[in-house]
């Protein structure tokens, strides 16, 4: 049952961080992250990197949904396509959050 609990509540919580990111609110992220974005790209910066947060929150919570599925089904292949959804998810929001980064950052350190 934790498979299912603790990515969802995870999934959660990393949604309602990109919300607030995404309100250009950045004051989640990095000190350096802050201090080099200006002012005036603050809000585009946040979207940017709201959305990839919010990308990664949603596939963690699929993956506990289609992790349920699986166990009250007993279909295994489910378990697989969360996995999927889960890798698919990290990879296209952490790819969101590092455009951003080297967009209105200029990299990533």
């Amino acid at each position: 049952m934790e498979k299912i609990i603790v990515p969802g509540i995870i999934g959660l919580m990393v949604i309602v961080i990109g919300v607030i990111n995404m309100t250009g609110n950045i004051s989640t992220l990095h000190w350096y992250h802050r201090s080099h974005v200006k002012e005036e790209d603050r809000l585009p910066f946040g979207r940017m990197v709201g959305l990839g947060t919010v990308i990664v929150g949603c596939a963690l919570i699929i993956n506990a949904c289609l992790e349920y599925a699986a166990l009250k089904t007993g279909n295994g292949s489910l378990d697989f396509y969360g996995g999927l959804v889960m890798i698919a998810g990290l990879i296209a929001g952490f790819v969101i959050i590092v455009i951003a980064l080297f967009r209105y950052n200029k990299g990533i350190f």
